[in-house]
């Protein structure tokens, strides 16, 4: 008799980036909202990131000191898709030790930030134009998240933490992303309650850890000292209605949590 038992589509690679900042009234990160037209969390709030292109592994395997390439690979595409959505450039000169300079980095988005983003131009042939290194050394791995297995669409997702550069203005692309803000985690998160906004499972659990902290210093240090967890969520049946459980070692406080939207990333 035929298998009718379907595999799992496969996971792909992928990178986000919780871009922090100390505001007036605490912690505050860099998110976007998704165009609608987006076939993934179309119109929700998330953080900045996308899967790991072949360009992001050739990068990273010219470069010293990575590791292995995958991971290397991952970090690269963190500084690439930080540039794409944010216009935030976590790079610097080769040969120097701080990152680029807000006039050198105004000139460098109006020459390349549309076409790298239409996929007319290389991240690779950005940096060898501009003799650039990505700064992956400014990325904190703070969360490891898998799509679960029944989705459709998955992503094996590693989430880094990186200070915004205070001469660095970020802004959304106005393609995959439509509005942008500034915005401290606990607001993000009230806002949604409210109705306001829209919050995929990954990125409301990821802002629950952020409001913890209360200054960019303790979320690197913080993040710097706990082991990251890789977090399958399982979908579960209960007395109270579905939740998701997660690993409770993953430091998000607790195992089982409400399932208030879509199982996603």
């Amino acid at each position: 008799m035929p298998d009718t038992e379907s595999k799992p589509v496969p996971a792909r690679p992928a990178s986000t980036v919780l871009l922090l900042r100390d505001g007036a009234e605490g912690l505050e990160v860099f998110m976007v909202v998704r165009h609608r037209q987006i076939e993934f969390a179309s119109g929700a709030l998330v953080f900045p990131g996308g899967r790991v292109d072949p360009g992001d592994r050739a990068i990273a395997e010219a470069l010293p000191g990575l590791g292995p390439p995958e991971a290397g690979a991952l970090r690269v595409a963190a500084v690439r898709e930080t540039f794409e959505e944010c216009g935030v450039l976590l790079a610097r000169p080769r040969g120097a030790a701080e990152l680029l300079d807000a006039a050198r980095l105004a000139r460098i988005e109006a020459e390349h930030r549309a076409a790298l983003c239409r996929g007319e131009r290389p991240f690779a042939e950005v940096l060898a134009a501009e003799d650039l290194l990505p700064a992956t050394d400014r990325l904190v791995p703070f969360a490891h998240w898998i799509t679960p297995v029944s989705r459709p669409k998955r992503f094996d997702t590693h989430f880094f933490l990186a200070a915004a550069p205070p001469d660095q203005a970020a802004r959304h692309d106005g393609g995959e992303s439509v509005e942008s803000v500034w915005i401290r985690p606990a607001q993000a998160l009230a806002e949604t309650e409210a109705g306001l906004r829209k919050l995929v499972f990954a990125t409301r659990m990821n802002l629950v850890r952020l409001a913890r902290y209360a200054s960019v210093q303790q979320a690197f240090a913080e993040a710097a000292a706990a082991p990251v967890v890789t977090v399958l969520p399982e979908s579960v049946e209960t007395p109270q209605g579905r939740m998701l459980r997660i690993p409770r070692e993953a430091g998000y406080g607790g195992e089982l949590f409400p399932a208030l939207d879509p199982p996603a990333m």
